[in-house]
C-alpha cells in the first residue's frame, strides 16, 4: 500500500508498564475493527515486546491477548537474571575480593585491604560487560518468556514490524523487520553494507531495542548476519535502547522513507513528569537528568512529527499518552483547532461549520456538543482517578505487574485510543466502522 493511505501504529517504550499500556491499545483497536488495517507497527523498548508478541501470534488475537496479559503478571526477568549464572559469576568476583579484604582488615596486612578494593573496583569498570553479560542473558530469557527460538523470518508479513534500536556507533536508528535490518548510515555508504535479516532472533532485536544504557551490555551484531562477512571488520555496530533516538517510534512512520504512512497512531506509555523527587545518590540524580533530556526529546518530536506535520502534511495522526486525561481531549482538539493544527481532511470529516473552524473559541460548547455527539462520548468508559494514579506509579522495569495494575493501564490506554482515534483519525472510523 502507499504511503499516502498507509496506517502505521507506534508503540513507545517504558518497559512492563509499557508493555501492558499497548496491550490496551491494540485491544481497543481490535475491538474498533481498526487493528487488521494497521500496516506499519513501529516499536521502541518495551513497545516491542508487545509488538513482537503479537507479530508473531497474530491470526489468534484472543490467545495473543490472554498469553501477554498473564504473562505480564507472571514473569520475571529481573529475578531470572539474578538468579542465573551470569550473575552468579559477578558475585563470586567481588566476593573473590570482599572477603580476603575484610580478613586482612584484622592482620598486620591491613593496609593491603584497600588496594583489593580498589582492584575491584578498576576490574569491574574495565571489564564489567564480560564479567556480567546482562543483555545476553535476558535474550534468552525473553526467548524463553515470550517469542520461542523465532526469528524475524517468522514474523506476520502483515502489518510490517519495524524494531529500533540506536547505534552509538553512528548515533542513528538501526531496525528490525521480517526482511530488513539495517542502519541509514550503512545503506548509504559508497560501498553499502547489508544485513542477512531473516535469521536474526527476534528474542535478540527485542534486546536491542529494550538494551538501557548504563544496565545493560550493548548488542553487536555476529558476522554470521553480514551478506558480505568481511563487512564485520569495516563497521562494528554497538545497539542500544531505541528510546535514546525516539522514544515513542514515530519517528520512521513519519519521516519520508519505506515506512512513511499519512494516518498514525501512537502509543505513548510515558509516566509524564511532576512527581515528588529525592536524591540519595549521584545515579539517582544521573537517572533523573537523564529523564530529563528524553522528555526534551519527546517534547520537540512531538512538536515536529505530530503538530507541524498534522499542520503541513495533512497528516491524520492519533497521539495518546498514559499521562493524559481523556476527559480533556475534546478541549485540546478544539486548542489544536484553533492553533491551525487539525488537517482539513479531519475537519471535512467531522463535518465542522466554517465559522467554527475560523473562530473555535467562540464556539467551544457548540463544538464541544457536536464532537462528543460524533464520537459517542457517553458510551465512553472513563477510568476513575485512582485507576488513573495506579496506571502512572507503575515502574518501567521488568518485573511483574499486579492484575490490579494492569487492569488499569490497559484501561486508561483503551479509553484514550478510542476517543483520540476518533477524533484525530476520522478516515478510520467513518471508512471502515
Amino acid at each position: 500500500m502507499s504511503a499516502s493511505n498507509r496506517l502505521g501504529l507506534s508503540l513507545s517504550g517504558g518497559g512492563y508498564r509499557a508493555a501492558a499500556f499497548h496491550l490496551g491499545t491494540l485491544k481497543k483497536l481490535q475491538e474498533m475493527n481498526v487493528l487488521e488495517e494497521v500496516d506499519i507497527i513501529s516499536t521502541i523498548s518495551g513497545g516491542s515486546i508487545t509488538g513482537a508478541a503479537y507479530c508473531t501470534r497474530k491470526n489468534t488475537f484472543d490467545e495473543f491477548y490472554n498469553d501477554l496479559y498473564y504473562g505480564l503478571q507472571q514473569k520475571n526477568v529481573i529475578k531470572k537474571l539474578l538468579l542465573s549464572l551470569t550473575f552468579l559469576q559477578l558475585i563470586l568476583v567481588v566476593l573473590a575480593f570482599i572477603i580476603p579484604a575484610i580478613i586482612l582488615l584484622f592482620t598486620n596486612y591491613a593496609w593491603v585491604s584497600p588496594l583489593l578494593i580498589i582492584a575491584l573496583l578498576i576490574i569491574i569498570y574495565k571489564f564489567q560487560f564480560q564479567l556480567f553479560p546482562a543483555s545476553s542473558r535476558i535474550e534468552k530469557i525473553y526467548d524463553e518468556f515470550f517469542f520461542h527460538k523465532k526469528t524475524l523470518s517468522q514474523l506476520h508479513p502483515s502489518p510490517t514490524l519495524v524494531i529500533g534500536s540506536t547505534n552509538l556507533q553512528t548515533a542513528r536508528p538501526f531496525t528490525f523487520s521480517r526482511t530488513w535490518m539495517q542502519d541509514s548510515t550503512y545503506q548509504f555508504l559508497e560501498r553499502p553494507i547489508k544485513f542477512n535479516a531473516a535469521e536474526f532472533p527476534i528474542a535478540r532485536a527485542v534486546m536491542a531495542s529494550t538494551c538501557v544504557p548504563f544496565a545493560f551490555t550493548p548488542i553487536t551484531i555476529d558476522k554470521q548476519f553480514f551478506r558480505e562477512p568481511s563487512d564485520a571488520n569495516r563497521i562494528h555496530p554497538a545497539l542500544v535502547d531505541g528510546g535514546v533516538y525516539d522514544n515513542q517510534g514515530i519517528h520512521k512512520i513519519m519521516q519520508r522513507g519505506q515506512y512513511n504512512c499519512s494516518i498514525i497512531i501512537t502509543s505513548d506509555a510515558g509516566g509524564g513528569m511532576g512527581k515528588e523527587l529525592s536524591f540519595s545518590n549521584t545515579i539517582s540524580l544521573l537517572v533523573q537528568t537523564v529523564n530529563v533530556f528524553m522528555m526534551r526529546i519527546k517534547n520537540s518530536q512531538m512538536v515536529q512529527d505530530v503538530y507541524e506535520n498534522a499542520a503541513t502534511e495533512g497528516k491524520q495522526i492519533a497521539y495518546l499518552s498514559l499521562g493524559w486525561n481523556a476527559e480533556n481531549s475534546i478541549r485540546g482538539f478544539i486548542s489544536n483547532l484553533e492553533k491551525k493544527q487539525v488537517p482539513d481532511s479531519v475537519i471535512r470529516a467531522h463535518e465542522l461549520k466554517e465559522e467554527w473552524v475560523a473562530s473555535p473559541g467562540h464556539y467551544t460548547g457548540e463544538i464541544t456538543n457536536w464532537l462528543k455527539e460524533r464520537i459517542n462520548y457517553s458510551s465512553i468508559n472513563f477510568p476513575t482517578a485512582e485507576e488513573k494514579r495506579i496506571a502512572r506509579t507503575v515502574g518501567t522495569n521488568l518485573t511483574p505487574l499486579s492484575k490490579e495494575q494492569m487492569d488499569c493501564l490497559i484501561k486508561q490506554a483503551s479509553t484514550l485510543t478510542e476517543i483520540q482515534v476518533k477524533l484525530y483519525c476520522p478516515a478510520l472510523i467513518y471508512h471502515y466502522v
